[in-house]
């Protein structure tokens, strides 16, 4: 937790919350009198200053729930390099240092497939950081994507390599449609899967080994292989275009700051 609090005090501070005109405790602005407006909403004080009445106004903030997914496949454990990050860390990194920064806004934030409900508070994210850090074994190459605890009308981040069957992600995403719900995919991926250098004999395992598959010319893979890769990009980029969420490939080489930036760009753009 101490790298994402780290990385979340690298955000400028601010609320998500959705400003316009409501029954809030926070002050907005002041208006000038318009017929109608009740003599209890005049604010005789700033009235004082000239000849015209003003009326002050309160801003209503709605916070908003925020639901996080973190794929717990094993294929999410694959690092190219010991020295980086695991594509599970670094979403792990991501989504923890996210929910921090929205926290301190005033969101509530969740975590669906562990049991958390969006709530606002410290104690959601010492319950995030627990959940997001504990050992557990993986539920398959690729984690189950359900959406359904989620509440309807509010955001969903799901964090994945999304390797494995996308059908199951535009499964969850007519769910999140037709909740109202908006969000954003992040594709997280090793330089190495994006490259894929590889030459001569190699034998690919999957990280549950359960699947391998050796070559002799590997260098011959590559361009089927890219394309592929490529293809997929193209089709993730299509759902969240048709169910009016954004979407990003964010490699584990680069900094973590460079993506949360994008995400709280990205959410706050969407939350508004």
């Amino acid at each position: 937790m101490v790298a994402a609090e780290h990385l979340a005090n690298s955000m400028l501070p601010g609320a998500h919350g959705r400003r316009r005109i409501g029954p809030g405790a926070e002050f907005w602005q002041f208006r000038p009198s318009a017929p109608g407006d009740a003599a209890t909403r005049i604010d005789w004080r700033r009235s004082a200053r000239g000849d015209d009445l003003f009326v002050r106004e309160t801003e209503w903030q709605a916070a908003r729930a925020v639901t996080l997914w973190v794929d717990s496949g094993a294929a999410m454990q694959f690092s190219g390099d010991k020295s980086r990050d695991s594509k599970a860390a670094r979403a792990s990194l991501l989504a923890m240092a996210l929910a921090l920064v929205l926290l301190r806004g005033g969101e509530r934030v969740g975590l669906a497939g562990a049991g958390l409900p969006a709530r606002a508070g410290r104690g959601q994210a010492e319950l995030l950081a627990y959940a997001l850090t504990k050992e557990a074994q993986p539920e398959g190459e690729h984690g189950a994507l359900d959406l359904h605890s989620a509440p309807a009308g509010g955001h969903v981040v799901l964090f994945s390599d999304f390797l494995g069957d996308l059908d199951h992600v535009e499964a969850a995403l007519d769910v999140a449609a037709a909740r109202s719900m908006r969000g954003i995919l992040v594709q997280i991926l090793d330089p190495v899967e994006e490259d894929f250098p590889f030459d001569g004999r190699t034998r690919f395992e999957s990280m549950s080994g359960h699947l391998n598959y050796e070559t002799l010319r590997a260098a011959d893979l590559r361009g089927d292989y890219q394309a592929r890769l490529s293809a997929r990009k193209d089709r993730l980029a299509l759902l969240a275009r048709q169910s009016g969420w954004h979407s990003t490939t964010l490699h584990s080489d680069r900094p973590a700051a460079e993506g949360l930036l994008w995400l709280y760009h990205a959410l706050g753009a969407g939350g508004r």
